[in-house]
Order: C-alpha cells, then sequence, then structure tokens
C-alpha cells in the first residue's frame, strides 16, 4: 500500500465570527408602570391628517409565522388611527427579493376595510432585500398620499438582516422629510434598526412582540413631534431605562483535522487539513431609554374578552331580601369592571317558574344602561327551576351576542348564576347540557349551597360562596379573577410545544369527529397562545397522517379555532404508528417551528382502531424527550393501549364522544403536570444534517460535519474547506479504527 498526502488544500483560519444574533428589547420598570403604559396604549388615538405606509419584511428570513405577527402589530396600529379621506390614510407594501405593493393609501378608508385587508396578505418569501424597498418608496413615493404638507410615516417591520446595503436609501428618505419607525420582528439584529430609524432613535426603535408596548411607543413619539393631538387627563410620556439584548453565537476555531478532498487517480486519495469550530453564545446588553405613555390603570377591570349572562334566583327560597342583594352586587361588579371600551358583551336574566330577559346580551354596552336594566328586574317569587332557566338561556340568551360590529361573535360564553335556594328540577342534567354547549358555568351562592353548586359547576374551582350577606360584596375581584382565568386556565407560566393527533377513520365517523374537534377547540381555551408560551399543532389521519397546521403556524387562538373546525373527516382505515410517526418528523424539529428546550406532549386521541403498528413509534417519542397522551374511546382495548403509552396515568378513557368535555379538566391537568418535568435542549436533536447537540448548562450546541450555521442548516460549497467541520467524536471514532488517519491503497 502507498500513502499519499497532498498538502496543497491545507487551509488555516485563526479568527471567530458572529454568524447568527438573538434579540430582546425589555424595559426596566415595576409592575405598577407596565399597567399603565397598557392602559395608555387603550386610550391613545391619533386624530390628524397624516399619511401612515406599513413596509413588512416577507422574506424567508423572517418565517411564515414571524410574518404573521408583523401583520398583527399593524392591524393593532390600526385601532388607535382615526383613518378617513382626510384624516388618517392607511397603506401597505411587503418586500422580500422584490417589493410589492399591496394596496395604495387611497384604496381603503375604514379600519374594517384596512383590518381585513391586512391579514389577507400572503407571505412571499425570498431575499431580505431592504435596500431595494426603500429605493422603491423613494422612487413611487407613498401611492395614494397627499402633498408634503401632510406628515409621511414610513413604519418598516423587519428583523434588519437585509442582504443589501440600506444607508444611502435611508438617508435620502430621512432627507426628504419622512419619518422612519424601526420595528424588531423576531430576534433583531438592532444594529441595522438603529440605522434606519429616525433621530433620535429611541423614540424611533419598537419591538413587535410587545403590542401594547410597540403602540404606545410609537404614539407617544407621535404626540410628542406634535403630529398627533392624543393627551388625555393623567396621562403624560416619560423616559425609562431600558435594555436591548443580543444572543450572538460565534464560533472560536479549536483545531485542525485530516478530511478527505477526494480522488486525483486510481492509486492516490486527497486530503486536507480541515478547521473545526466550538459554538458559543455570548449575550451583550445594550442599554438605552424607551420613552412610553404613562396613564393611571383601572382599580378593576375586566382584562379578558368574554360574552357573560347573569342568571339571577328570583324564587321565593331566595326571598325579596336576597333578590335585592344580588341586585345591588350585580351593580357594584359592573360599575367596578365594565366599560364602554370593555371586551365582550353582558345580558342579565331573572327566573323563577319562568325566565325573564332584562338584558339580552351585547344589547348595552354602556355601563348607565346596564345598570337601567338591574333596576328593571321585579321581585317575582315561585318555585326554584335552575335546570329550565338554564336551558333557556342557552337556547335564547346568547342569539344577540354582536350588537356591535366591533365586538367579535365567537367569544367564550359565561353564564354566572346566582341562586341562594336548591333547584326544584333537573339542574345537573341541564348543567351538563350547558358544558356540552361549550358555555362555562359559574355559580354563586350561601356557603349553605356549596354542595349544590358544585353538582352544577362540576368543580369547586367554579363556585364562589359567602358566609354572610356583606361577605358577598368582597367577593367581585374573585368573580373578575374565575371570569379571566376561564381563557387562560392551562398551563399559562409554562412554555410547551402541544401537538393533538385525531383519529378521522371510518372507526370514528362524521359525528364522531365532529364532536373530537369540538373537544380540542374547547381546550385551547384553556392555553395562552404565543410562540413564547404554548404553541399547537394538529395532525389527522386515517391509513395516512396530514399535517393540518404546524407549531408555529397560529399564534391567536381565533386563528386555532377556525383552523381546528376546518379539518376534513377522512374516512378509511386507521393507522395510529404512522400517524405518531409523522408527528415525530413533520412537527418536532426546529425547522417545523419546534422549540428547543421546551417541553413537548402528544395528545392522541383514537377509537383503538389501528393501534397494532404504535408500539416502536410511541416508544421512539419517548426516547426523545416526547411525552405521549392517550384518550381512548369505548369501546376500546385498555392493553393494547397500555403498550402504546406506556402509563396508566398518561392513559384517558372515555365512554363516548359527548362525555369527552366532561373530562377535559382533569386532562388539562395532566398536560399541565407533564409540561413541568425537566427537559434537554438535544432531545428531540435540535440539529439537522446529522449535526451533534451538545448539551451545557442548560443551553446547547450543534457541531457540524460539512454543513455549517447554529442547526447545522446550511450547505457548505464545494471548494469551500473554510467552511467544513468535523466533529471530535467522528475523529475519535476514526482514529481508534484506524489509527492516525492512515489511508491505503490495496
Amino acid at each position: 500500500m502507498i500513502l499519499l498526502l497532498s498538502f496543497d488544500s491545507v487551509f488555516i483560519f485563526l479568527f471567530s465570527q458572529a454568524l447568527v444574533s438573538w434579540g430582546i428589547q425589555e424595559l426596566q420598570v415595576n409592575q405598577e408602570i407596565v399597567e399603565k403604559i397598557s392602559a395608555a396604549g387603550q386610550l391613545m388615538n391619533c386624530s390628524a391628517p397624516i399619511d401612515v405606509l406599513f413596509l413588512l419584511d416577507g422574506s424567508y428570513s423572517i418565517g411564515k409565522g414571524n410574518f404573521e405577527r408583523s401583520k398583527y402589530l399593524a392591524i393593532k396600529l390600526c385601532d388607535a388611527l382615526d383613518t378617513s379621506p382626510e384624516r388618517a390614510r392607511v397603506g401597505a407594501i411587503q418586500f422580500s427579493s422584490t417589493p410589492c405593493l399591496e394596496f395604495p393609501l387611497d384604496a381603503y378608508f375604514t379600519k374594517r376595510e384596512i383590518k381585513d385587508k391586512l391579514k389577507k396578505i400572503a407571505f412571499k418569501g425570498g431575499r431580505t432585500e431592504t435596500g431595494l424597498a426603500l429605493k422603491y418608496v423613494l422612487r413611487k413615493g407613498f401611492s395614494g398620499g397627499r402633498n408634503s404638507s401632510i406628515p409621511q410615516i414610513l413604519i418598516v417591520l423587519t428583523d434588519g438582516r437585509s442582504q443589501g446595503n440600506v444607508a444611502i436609501p435611508v438617508k435620502q428618505l430621512k432627507e426628504r422629510g419622512i419619518t422612519v419607525f424601526a420595528v424588531g420582528i423576531n430576534f433583531p439584529r438592532w444594529e441595522e434598526l438603529h440605522a434606519l430609524a429616525s433621530e433620535p432613535s429611541e423614540w424611533h426603535l419598537l419591538f413587535a412582540e410587545d403590542v401594547d408596548d410597540a403602540a404606545n411607543g410609537l404614539y407617544t413619539t407621535l404626540t410628542g413631534s406634535a403630529v398627533c393631538n392624543a393627551t388625555f387627563p393623567g396621562c403624560m410620556a416619560n423616559s425609562y431605562p431600558c435594555e436591548r439584548k443580543t444572543l450572538e453565537r460565534t464560533r472560536k476555531l479549536v483545531g485542525n483535522y485530516f478530511c478527505w478532498k477526494g480522488s486525483k487517480s486510481n492509486d492516490a486519495v486527497q486530503t486536507s487539513l480541515c478547521p473545526f469550530y466550538n459554538w458559543r453564545n455570548n449575550l451583550i446588553t445594550h442599554p438605552s431609554r424607551c420613552y412610553r405613555t404613562t396613564c393611571p390603570a383601572p382599580k378593576l377591570s375586566l382584562e379578558c374578552s368574554m360574552d357573560l349572562l347573569f342568571l339571577v334566583d328570583s324564587s321565593s327560597t331566595t326571598t325579596l331580601e336576597g333578590f335585592l342583594r344580588y341586585k345591588a352586587f350585580l351593580k357594584r361588579f359592573l360599575q367596578a369592571i365594565w366599560s364602554t371600551e370593555s371586551p365582550g358583551s353582558v345580558g342579565i336574566a331573572q327566573y323563577s317558574n319562568d325566565v325573564k330577559m332584562a338584558a339580552r346580551v351585547g344589547e348595552h354596552q354602556e355601563v348607565l344602561g346596564l345598570m337601567k336594566a338591574i333596576d328593571s328586574m321585579q321581585f317575582t317569587g315561585g318555585n326554584t327551576l335552575t335546570g329550565k332557566a338554564l336551558h333557556y338561556v342557552i337556547q335564547h340568551g346568547f342569539k344577540s351576542a354582536s350588537f356591535s360590529a366591533d365586538i367579535p361573535d365567537d367569544l367564550p360564553r359565561v353564564v354566572i348564576l346566582l341562586t341562594n335556594s336548591n333547584a326544584e328540577d333537573s339542574v345537573v342534567e341541564a348543567a351538563k347540557y350547558t358544558r356540552d354547549q361549550g358555555i362555562f358555568l359559574i355559580g354563586i351562592g350561601s356557603e349553605l349551597l356549596r354542595a349544590e353548586l358544585e353538582r352544577i359547576t362540576r368543580n369547586p374551582k367554579w363556585t364562589i360562596s359567602y358566609s354572610t350577606p356583606q361577605d358577598l360584596y368582597n367577593k367581585i375581584t374573585e368573580l373578575q379573577r374565575k371570569i379571566c382565568s376561564i381563557g387562560s386556565q392551562g398551563c399559562p407560566s409554562q412554555p410547551l410545544d402541544l401537538v393533538f393527533a385525531l383519529d378521522s377513520s371510518a372507526s370514528v365517523g362524521k359525528r364522531g369527529f365532529a364532536q373530537l374537534k369540538a373537544f380540542v377547540s374547547s381546550l385551547l381555551l384553556q392555553f395562552h397562545i404565543n410562540r413564547d408560551v404554548t404553541q399547537i399543532g394538529l395532525v389527522v389521519f386515517g391509513k395516512r397522517p396530514h399535517t393540518l397546521f404546524g407549531l408555529d403556524t397560529h399564534i391567536t387562538s381565533s386563528s386555532l379555532y377556525e383552523a381546528v373546525n376546518q379539518a376534513p373527516f377522512l374516512g378509511g382505515s386507521a393507522s395510529v404508528g404512522s400517524s405518531l410517526l409523522h408527528v415525530y418528523d413533520a412537527l418536532m424539529t426546529v425547522q417545523k417551528g419546534a422549540r428547543p428546550g421546551v417541553k413537548k406532549i402528544v395528545v392522541l386521541i383514537t377509537s383503538g382502531a389501528g393501534v397494532e403498528d404504535a408500539i416502536v413509534p410511541a416508544q421512539h417519542l419517548r426516547n426523545n424527550d416526547i411525552s405521549l397522551l392517550v384518550i381512548g374511546i369505548e369501546p376500546v382495548e385498555t392493553k393494547s393501549l397500555m403498550r402504546i403509552v406506556g402509563s396508566l396515568n398518561n392513559l384517558f378513557r372515555i365512554s363516548s364522544y359527548k362525555d369527552l368535555k366532561d373530562s377535559a379538566d382533569i386532562i388539562i391537568e395532566r398536560i399541565c403536570d407533564e409540561a413541568k418535568r425537566p427537559v434537554s435542549p438535544c432531545r428531540p436533536n435540535p440539529c439537522m444534517n446529522n449535526g451533534v447537540c451538545v448539551s451545557e448548562n442548560g443551553s446547547y450546541q450543534c457541531q457540524c460535519s460539512g454543513w455549517k450555521g447554529p442547526h447545522c442548516e446550511n450547505k457548505i460549497q464545494r471548494g469551500d474547506t473554510s467552511q467544513l467541520q468535523m466533529h471530535p467524536a467522528i475523529i475519535g471514532a476514526q482514529r481508534k479504527r484506524r489509527g492516525w488517519r492512515r489511508f491505503y491503497r490495496t
């Protein structure tokens, strides 16, 4: 054997290079100031002649999920603009490889039209050519805008990763008198955003993740420059310390190792020295000042969107005194928490033998109208037919929930029962029917009625009891907290990647599948949906699995509900094993939206058919730190499901599809328990293309061979030997097998 080593391709690079930066903006203020900033964001409104042009980054570096967040922020900013042909005009441009005018400033003049058009903008993808987009604005101007006497505001929403020069065009824009706001998306590159923003940059640099804060910052600057006149009593603009943090991933050369370079002839091979790098995370903090407007925060408010219906017992057992006490409680509660800006609607009804609607849901948005409706209620006496009353309000009470076009008609619905007497009819069955319709129940009554209320609500957490008449008035804050906990009772502080796999085979049937979708929709109410807390994915399966949406597709509850409702029934046979493999490959990877270091849970709902091939895929999920919860609908064989789930604690047997909702609380509780389990950032492996994940100090590094990037996502181009990397474990294994890189010719 002849050993021929060619060193004409040896390259040694002795430098470190930052490739990726991650960032976040953080106000250094206490909770009281945060609440005052949020309160101001609800009050500020710009009613002035102004041309606003959104420049939306639609490149691949942003991604579809972050593009949707950009649109959401743009929509929220429109809420505070007095749009009309004479006042504020709004237009939008999307840019990636090339800019595209989505709609000019003179196309739409109502908030509804503008917001609908923004929602419909489709993500294009491509390179991040911010410079070309700015030149487009210079060349075309504010299309549909007015003359130069009208202030022109350009709001650039981007991650600051332009692939071209932005300095010259942005300088020309500012010379024309155009005010430029730079809004960071995802993990922005702050240096480029500073270059984009008008001076002083502290007034014109925002971060999109906190919508209320970004809106406040924008309008603080506009009012401070006298563009908008939007001052309110008690409100003032102040400067606060804030930090813009950047997590830079740097690579450091640790050595050079022999690697293959191919063959020049039949009897020789060519090698070279290839550099090996370690990746490090360096947290860099940029102290700055952020300008925000604060307004006095209300002492108590309904900070959640709900449709509420108060059902008041007016029977003889409650007595006139008790009925008047409930009326007084209602007045105090609504005066404390309700205003014309409150999200949702309120309705009021009383009952005994029959039900009388004092105010239909949504009929009165003003507190004065609600007070008059309460005053009109008269004590009737009679029997306590609570079950009959629940049936009535479910069928008739929420039909007028959307009197105002600005109030969504798909909000969670809550019946708040105030009673001081035991029901004289089948109230438990009526309460179950209420929950089956997706309506939440909260019961309020004296301590003597606690057992009755718990039978009605089916959960002590949804009951409020008072010991004395005066103690009832002390429950206002508790009721407000319980109402708002309905939309966030899941695992609000625990980051979670949650995937539902729904059996859509013939064994389930169309009716059963519709009930599965309704059940999943009701569970979604329990989670705080955004990319920092809970992400949801959905797979339906028959013989083959289909991804309805990935983990990072939807960032709002409303879009999730709509997507779940559109899930198709597949029919045919079922293959649970192939669906679990599909979940792992198609949803639980970084490139598909999964987050390293975040607990991952799969909830499988099955009829029990087609589970024979699921044992190995289920074990594969568990081996990669992915918890599996199985919900089996009777008749189902427990033994076969146990082989899949591995633990009896994670198996739920439900008697029928219609009984799924009765098990929602215990399933949510189990999901939350699993979410609290410790996780490894390297399981599942976040590194692509056979990269090796190395965990250290709660973080991780991807060590790549033939690839580069934080997750080994970019292939090294042929001949670019400076970028080749080889993991030490690979080198060690080859040394052990062959000695010091000996290559022989036979």
